[in-house]
Formats: structure tokens, sequence, C-alpha cells
């Protein structure tokens, strides 16, 4: 297993410039904590600023498409993510499923595509609140990771930590709910039986974070879950303040 927690901030569609301050102290915070990897996702008008700003975290994207280049209006490549300073990218998450009608295989082409340039991937998985009623959420969930995991061939030459898994209870996303700890370390156990099915001993590579209004209150509890490997952080990772004290908690877990 991958020993250092992984937390990543995902901005969304929120910062401008001025922003790149907050990036800044969190920067600063994050060189106090060696033994965590920290990582800023921003919205792509700010990745190439941002990358030239910090120098203790990571800096990724929030999507990429699956072709290098071409006739694609609007969409980003992961070539050019990189070319202006990314690490990573974010696929598969939840909002991007939905109001984009994003399915598994096109999760999995982008993971693919990112991995090919040079970027690592963060790929998101979780239900709806309706399927996890039904009793369905393992199952659901499952399938999102079998059809959009990259290929086992597409990570056989890749270092571990390129690609890790952030579970995503759609029904926490934003919301102030959190899966309740036991939940959590359940699905983050199925998951993982998935990933070695998929990787076989290349799996202890995969760290699996958990994603769902995860703030300073409740990151300790959460990261010391079994299972859990990190946290992908929303709102709370827009301000230093409440970003940081996530980190430490992280931090805490590894003294």
């Amino acid at each position: 297993m991958h020993a250092n927690p992984y937390i990543v901030g995902n901005w969304k569609m929120n910062g401008t410039r001025a922003m790149l301050a907050e990036a800044r102290a969190i920067d600063r915070a994050a060189a106090r904590y060696p033994a965590v990897q920290v990582a800023l996702a921003p919205p792509f008008t700010l990745i190439h600023a941002m990358a030239d700003e910090v120098s203790a975290i990571g800096v990724g994207g929030q999507d990429c498409h699956a072709q290098p280049k071409g006739a694609h209006t609007g969409d980003i490549s992961a070539a050019m993510l990189l070319d202006c300073g990314a690490d990573f990218v974010i696929v598969g998450h939840s909002e991007r499923r939905k109001d984009h009608g994003e399915s598994d295989a096109e999760i999995k082409a982008k993971a693919e595509a990112a991995l090919a340039a040079g970027l690592g991937v963060i790929v998101c998985v979780g239900e709806t609140l309706e399927q996890r009623d039904a009793g369905k959420a393992e199952k659901v969930v499952g399938a999102q990771v079998d059809g959009s995991l990259p290929s086992a061939e597409a990570i056989a030459e890749l270092a571990p930590g390129k690609v890790s898994v952030a579970y995503e209870p759609v029904w926490a996303i934003g919301t102030g709910r959190v899966a309740e700890v036991a939940d959590v370390i359940a699905m983050h156990a199925a998951i993982r039986l998935r990933i070695e099915a998929a990787y076989g001993e290349r799996a202890d590579g995969v760290r699996i974070l958990y994603g769902g209004s995860v703030n300073a209150e409740n990151a300790s509890g959460l990261l010391e879950a079994e299972g859990v490997g990190g946290a992908l952080v929303g709102g709370a990772s827009l301000t230093a303040e409440s970003f940081v004290a996530i980190i430490a908690a992280a931090g805490a877990e590894r003294d």
C-alpha cells in the first residue's frame, strides 16, 4: 500500500487569480507535513499560474478529453494540462457523470489518455441516495470501478501512486452529509477487492480516497478508517484555514 495519505482539493468552478494567495498559504503549510501528499485541482484558467507559485503541493486538472488534440471545442487534452504545469487530473467526478452524461467507458478512455500523457489520475466513483436506499450501493460502485479504471496494460510500467480511486457518495457531495465511518470502511473494502481483481499485485500502489463533505471536524475520523488512503475535498479546500486543518489531521495519522 502507498505509505503517504493523499489530500486533494477540488476547487470546481471557483477561483480567480486573487485566490492564488490561498494556494500559496496551503503550499507553505503543506511543507510542514512531508508525510502527506497534498494537491489542488483549480479551474483550468489557474493551473499555469498556480504551478508557478507552489512547490510543496501538486497541481492538477478537473477533467480532460480522451483525444490528444482535434476539433473538440471547449475541451482540454491531457497533453495541454501537462504543458501548463499539471501533474494529475480528476476524471469521472459525479458532477461530470450527471451534468455531462459521461459513461464509464468515456471515463476509462480519459484516464488512459491522461496516463499516456504522463499525468496521474484520480478516478471518481459513487452511488446516489436512491441507489444506497435500494441496497444497490456496492453493486453500482463496483460496476463503476470495473468500467472506469484504466486497464492493467495502461498501468503496467507506471510507478505506484499514479492511479487513485476516490469514493464519493453522490448524496454527500456538498450537502454537509457524510457517510458513516462503518459504511466508508465497507465500501473501501469492496473497492479494494475490485482493484485487486483488475491489477493483481500492482493494486497495492492504488490509494482509495474518501470524498463527500470532508471538513476539519470529520477529517480525523474518516482518515483513521481502515482502507482510507486520503481525501478528495471540495468546499473546504477553497481556503487555507479549512484545508490546512484537514492536512494536519492526515499528518497526525502519520505521527
